[in-house]
C-alpha cells in the first residue's frame, strides 16, 4: 500500500484501501506525497473558511491567510463587498501584501510597483512605455477566488464548479445559526486570535474537534482548576449528549444538550460562577430579560461544530486550522465576543477564552502534546491503523446524517468520507 502512494498511483482503488468504514490508514498522516495530493484535491477543490466578516469591518479592511498553501488577501472594496485575492504579483509572482491585517487603499508590489485595487484591478504599472501595445491591464488583475457567505462566515474556493456554499454547509446551517446566539441580540465579533503550531498533520487536530472521548483524562488539569459545579458540567462522556454525521464532512458533537439554544429555559437557575457578572448587568441598567440572555451566552454553546476542512465553531470561539506540511499543522483560535455588548460580558467572555484556548490556559497545552505524541507515534510500524470504531455498533440514522453517543468517532467517520470522497474524484 504504502509503494502506491510513494509511486503517486492514486487510484480510487488505492484511496478506498486507505480509508474503511472503521479505520483509516497511518500513511495518510506521514506520506508527503499524499499530502501534496490533499492540497489539490481537497484545498483547491471544496469551500475553505477564510475569514469572519466582523474581521473586514470597513471599506479598505484586509486580512491575509492561506488556502491549503496558497497565500490569499481577504478584502472589502469600497462598495463594502468581500474579495478572496491570490496574494501573488500578475508580473513576477512576488506577494502584494505581507502584513496579517490593517486598512488600506491598494496593494503595491514592492518589486516593480505594480499596484492593484482592493476589488483586485490591475490599476497601474511603473514606466509602461517600455510595454508598448503588448499588455492590457484589465486582463491581468490579482486572481479572484469564488466567494460566498453564511451567517458571516466567510468561504472561498478555487473550483467554479462545485454546488452553492449553501448546498455544501446543508445540515450544518441551523447549528451555525444557534452558534450565533452567542451574540445575545448583538452582532458577533472577532475580537483577535492566538496562533501556534504544533508538529502534526491537519487531520489529527480535525478529529478533535469532535472528540468528547478524550476530555476527562487530557484535560484533567482544566477540571482541576474550575468550580464544583462547572467540574459537574464538563463531566459529558457519559451523559446524554450525542455526534452527528451532518453530511459533506461536516458534524457537530453535542455536550450539554441544555445549552444547545442559548436562548431557551432562561429562567434557569444562573450559574455561580456568572452571579457577579449578572449582577455587574443589573447595575448598568439591563432589563432581568436581558441579563439572562447575556450571562447565557458568555458561557458558550454547549456543542462543537466540525466544518470539513478548516473550520470548527469550537463552544465560544473560531478555531483554523491550516496545513504547513505532513507534519506541521498551524491553529488560529479566534476569541469571539458581542459586537456592541456590555463591555463587561466581553470581558468575562475573553477571560474564559484565555482559560482553556489561550496560550497559558489550561486545554490548547495539553491538546498540543497529545496531537505531538499522535504524530510521533504514527512513525511507529508502517502498515498499521488509526482506529475509529468507537460508537460505530450504538450508530442510527437520522433525517440529516448518523448519530451516536457523545464519545463516539462519529465525526471523525464522517471527516475522512469526505476526504475519501475528494480524494477519489476523477
Amino acid at each position: 500500500m504504502s509503494n502506491y502512494v510513494k509511486n503517486n498511483l492514486f487510484s480510487s482503488e488505492v484511496i478506498r484501501d486507505l480509508v474503511q468504514d472503521d479505520r483509516v490508514h497511518t500513511s495518510l498522516y506521514t506520506d508527503e506525497a499524499l499530502f501534496q495530493e490533499e492540497l489539490k484535491r481537497i484545498f483547491s477543490q471544496t469551500w475553505v473558511w477564510v475569514a469572519h466578516e466582523s474581521e473586514l469591518p470597513e471599506a479598505g479592511s484586509y486580512k491575509t491567510i492561506t488556502i491549503g498553501n496558497q497565500p490569499v488577501i481577504v478584502t472589502r472594496d469600497r462598495k463594502k463587498e468581500i474579495h478572496v485575492l491570490l496574494n501573488r504579483c500578475r508580473h513576477r509572482a512576488a506577494t502584494v501584501c505581507e502584513l496579517h491585517k490593517g486598512k488600506t487603499n491598494s496593494f503595491v508590489c514592492p518589486y516593480h510597483g505594480w499596484s492593484y485595487g482592493l476589488d483586485g484591478s490591475l490599476r497601474a504599472i511603473p514606466h509602461p512605455d517600455s510595454y508598448g501595445d503588448c499588455i492590457n491591464k484589465d486582463e491581468l488583475p490579482l486572481v479572484r477566488l469564488r466567494t460566498e457567505q453564511y451567517q458571516g462566515m466567510v468561504f472561498a474556493t478555487f473550483n467554479n464548479d462545485i454546488e452553492p456554499l449553501n448546498d455544501f454547509l446543508g445540515p450544518a446551517k441551523k447549528w451555525i445559526d444557534l452558534f450565533m446566539k452567542q451574540g445575545a441580540g448583538y452582532p458577533i465579533k472577532v475580537l483577535g486570535e492566538h496562533r501556534f503550531r504544533f508538529p502534526g498533520n491537519w487531520k489529527i487536530q480535525l478529529e478533535n474537534t469532535t472528540d468528547a472521548y478524550h476530555f476527562p483524562l487530557v484535560h484533567k488539569s482544566f477540571l482541576s482548576s474550575v468550580d464544583n459545579q462547572t467540574e459537574e458540567q464538563f463531566d459529558f462522556v457519559e451523559g446524554a449528549g450525542f455526534v452527528e454525521d451532518l453530511g459533506n464532512g461536516h458534524s457537530v458533537m453535542v455536550m450539554m444538550p441544555q445549552l444547545v439554544d442559548l436562548e431557551e429555559d432562561l429562567e434557569r437557575e444562573i450559574p455561580g460562577r456568572f452571579e457577579a457578572l449578572a449582577e455587574a448587568l443589573r447595575s448598568e441598567g439591563h432589563e432581568e430579560s436581558s441579563v439572562r440572555k447575556i450571562v447565557r451566552a458568555v458561557g458558550g454553546t454547549g456543542f462543537n461544530l466540525n466544518i470539513f476542512p478548516n473550520i470548527a465553531c469550537s463552544m465560544s470561539f473560531f478555531r483554523v486550522l491550516q496545513p504547513i506540511s505532513v507534519k506541521e499543522t498551524e491553529i488560529h483560535h479566534c476569541a469571539i465576543v458581542m459586537d456592541g455588548g456590555p463591555d463587561i460580558a466581553n470581558q468575562y467572555r475573553v477571560r474564559l477564552h484565555e482559560h482553556f484556548q489561550g496560550p497559558l490556559g489550561f486545554g490548547t497545552p495539553d491538546d498540543s502534546e497529545a496531537w505531538e505524541r499522535v504524530q510521533k507515534g504514527a512513525y511507529a510500524g508502517k502498515d498499521l491503523w488509526i482506529m475509529l470504531n468507537r460508537g460505530l455498533p450504538n450508530e442510527v440514522k437520522t433525517p440529516d446524517g448518523l448519530k451516536s453517543d457523545v464519545s463516539a468517532e462519529t465525526g471523525m467517520r464522517a471527516a475522512y468520507r469526505q476526504w475519501k470522497k475528494l480524494m477519489s474524484a476523477e
